[in-house]
């Protein structure tokens, strides 16, 4: 008797260990590609007015206003390796190892960037940054540049804006 008890609790420790885990980074990849889809597919599309239509005349429309700038992280983080850390910078990877920041140094210095590895002791990551700048702007034109570039790699889709709080 005492084996069968003992049995089935550890049957029940085994499934309660065995769990799955959560899939939200799964779901979040698929959605950022369905949408990616979506945009190209919505530019792709192209519609003509039939020919026995009249076309509306042009309209003057009032100036947009300047969007939004880019969302930007507040970090206080020190040069590793590279070269001149200026206040904005585009970050393309994140790491918790080091060596690992150094291996995307590395790539993205054989593509032409003189990329750079910043360490934040708070939340003790490496970031790996592909180019740093004095202005907001100019770092959110860079990094918009840096997406295009690399329209297929998801990890680069990701990069983002970093203050370097001295």
């Amino acid at each position: 008797m005492k084996k069968v008890v003992v049995l089935g609790m550890g049957l029940c420790v085994a499934l309660a260990f065995s769990s799955c885990k959560s899939s939200e980074s799964a779901y979040k990849k698929a959605y950022e590609k369905a949408k990616q889809q979506e945009l190209a597919e919505a530019s792709n599309t192209v519609t003509e007015a039939p020919a026995e239509q009249a076309v509306a005349p042009v309209e003057t429309v009032a100036p947009v206003a300047p969007a939004p700038a880019a969302p930007v992280r507040e970090e206080k983080v020190q040069l590793v390796s590279g070269n001149g850390l200026k206040a904005y910078s585009v970050v393309c990877g994140s790491f918790g190892v080091k060596a690992n920041a150094d291996g995307l140094k590395s790539q993205m210095d054989a593509d032409g960037y003189d990329a750079k590895v910043v360490y934040n002791a708070e939340k003790n990551m490496y970031r790996v940054i592909v180019e740093s700048f004095d202005t907001r702007d100019e770092a959110a034109r860079a990094r918009d540049a840096f997406k295009a570039k690399y329209p297929n790699r998801e990890d680069f889709q990701g990069a983002w804006l970093l203050y370097n709080v001295y």
